[in-house]
């Protein structure tokens, strides 16, 4: 199942600027799993592909029965060349154009590195749906700058590690300033995440980010009140 997390406007933090889907597995009691509780085990592996492919899938699925919703999904480059991912996303935006200009594609910075020119060609041939791109944990891996100014990267998620406790702490006071001037260097969006006080939230709106996440707003959920079934009734 996905979780929904919102991502609001720094500028307007009662507003929602996207979401994020983020994938959760139930265990046979019931209780919900985190990614960060499976993902590191099964990321390399084909069942980290179907996870991706379902995560996809359920979020496009998402987007089809709510219009007016604007959703990031989580993905890996090596789901790239997984077929059914890829199967997945072209049936889903063959069968609703719309679909594309409200997806937004969440790549960590070390995925990106793996294959960077597989992920730019991808890229590339997804620019006529519109689809957008993020750049998820920013700052927190080694992208080589003569590849990052060729991605068509169109969100810089800047790692929680930075961000939180950012009003008490100078360093990533620092580390956070400068990551922003990169991120509007190249027209891109930033987005702050693990915002968790509200003091946080005002320091870094004063920096400038532009967006915020993080369980000060609120923590993702599996029902949250504008999902939709195909049937019209919330479930």
């Amino acid at each position: 199942m996905l979780a929904y997390q919102p991502i609001m406007r720094s500028d307007a933090q009662d507003k929602v600027a996207f979401y994020e889907g983020l994938i959760r597995v139930p265990d046979p009691t019931g209780r919900i799993i985190p990614a960060k509780d499976f993902m590191p085990v099964v990321e390399n592996s084909e069942l980290g592909r179907q996870i991706d492919a379902n995560a996809l899938r359920m979020g496009l699925r998402a987007l089809q029965t709510n219009p007016g919703l604007r959703l990031s999904i989580n993905m890996s480059a090596r789901s790239i060349g997984y077929k059914p991912w890829i199967q997945t996303l072209h049936q889903f935006l063959k069968r609703d154009a719309t679909l594309g200009e409200r997806l937004i594609l969440e790549i960590t910075e070390s995925s990106a590195m793996l294959v960077p020119e597989l992920v730019m060609n991808f890229m590339n041939e997804l620019q006529p749906h519109g689809v957008c791109f993020a750049m998820d944990q920013f700052g927190a891996g080694y992208t080589a700058i003569r590849y990052f100014k060729e991605f068509y990267f169109d969100i810089l998620k800047i790692d929680g590690q930075f961000v939180k406790s950012i009003a008490q702490n100078a360093d990533n006071r620092a580390i956070v300033g400068a990551l922003i001037s990169i991120a509007h260097h190249f027209d891109m969006l930033t987005v702050a995440e693990r915002v968790e006080t509200a003091e946080d939230a005002e320091c870094l709106a004063q920096m400038g980010v532009d967006c915020l996440q993080g369980y000060f707003f609120a923590a993702p959920t599996v029902h949250p009140e504008w999902l939709k079934s195909p049937n019209g009734r919330g479930r």
